[in-house]
């Protein structure tokens, strides 16, 4: 099990992150255009060339 994190915030989304170029992102709403946000792993990653 890993570390328990509380984060108080607006809106929570469940997305998978996706290779981007030599780097990856997570695409969320439009709307959050301009807002802070945080990301937080919970799973390991399952990549096999990780760097």
């Amino acid at each position: 099990m890993g570390n328990r994190f509380e984060i108080d915030g607006e809106e929570v989304l469940d997305g998978e992150v996706k290779e981007f170029g030599n780097s990856a992102h997570v695409t969320v709403p439009k709307r959050w255009r301009g807002a802070d946000v945080k990301v937080v792993r919970i799973s390991d990653p399952t990549e096999t060339d990780q760097e």
